[in-house]
C-alpha cells in the first residue's frame, strides 16, 4: 500500500523556520512526481511545491518562492520542505501527494482540487503565531 507520512510540523513564531519531512513507501519513488500541499482552516487546498519525476525540476507557488525549499532524497524515499521566514498565513495542515504524470502534477500544483494527485498522504500541522 502507498503510504505518505508527513512530519515536522509544530508551533513557530512569525519569521521562524521549520523543516517538514514526507516519508514514502509502497511505490517506486522515482516513477512519481511528488508535491507538498497545504490546507488552512476554512480554505481550499493549495499547492506549495513539486518535484517532477522526469527531470527533478522543482516548482513553487508564488507565495512561498524565496522562503521555502523542497528537496528529495531518493535513497531514503523521502522529500523535505525547508520553510523559512514563516508568516501567519502559512498556518495550515501540510501533506504530500504523488502523481505518475508530471503534466497532471504541475496542473495539480495550481489547482489541486480540480486535477488531483494519484495519492494523498497524512498531514502535519504548522501553526505560525504573529
Amino acid at each position: 500500500d502507498v503510504q505518505l507520512q508527513a512530519s515536522g510540523g509544530g508551533l513557530v513564531q512569525a519569521g521562524g523556520s521549520l523543516r517538514l519531512s514526507c516519508a514514502a513507501s509502497g511505490f517506486t519513488f522515482d516513477d512519481y512526481a511528488i508535491g507538498w500541499f497545504r490546507q488552512a482552516p476554512g480554505k481550499e487546498r493549495e499547492g506549495v511545491s513539486l518535484i517532477t519525476s522526469s527531470d527533478g525540476t522543482t516548482y513553487y507557488t508564488d507565495s512561498v518562492k524565496g522562503r521555502f525549499t523542497m528537496s528529495s532524497d531518493n535513497a531514503k524515499n523521502a522529500v523535505y520542505l525547508q520553510m523559512n521566514s514563516l508568516k501567519p498565513e502559512d498556518t495550515a495542515v501540510y501533506y504530500c501527494g504523488i502523481e505518475s504524470d508530471d503534466h497532471i502534477a504541475t496542473m495539480a500544483l495550481r489547482e489541486p482540487d480540480i486535477y488531483g494527485m494519484d495519492y494523498w498522504g497524512k498531514g502535519t500541522l504548522v501553526t505560525v503565531s504573529s
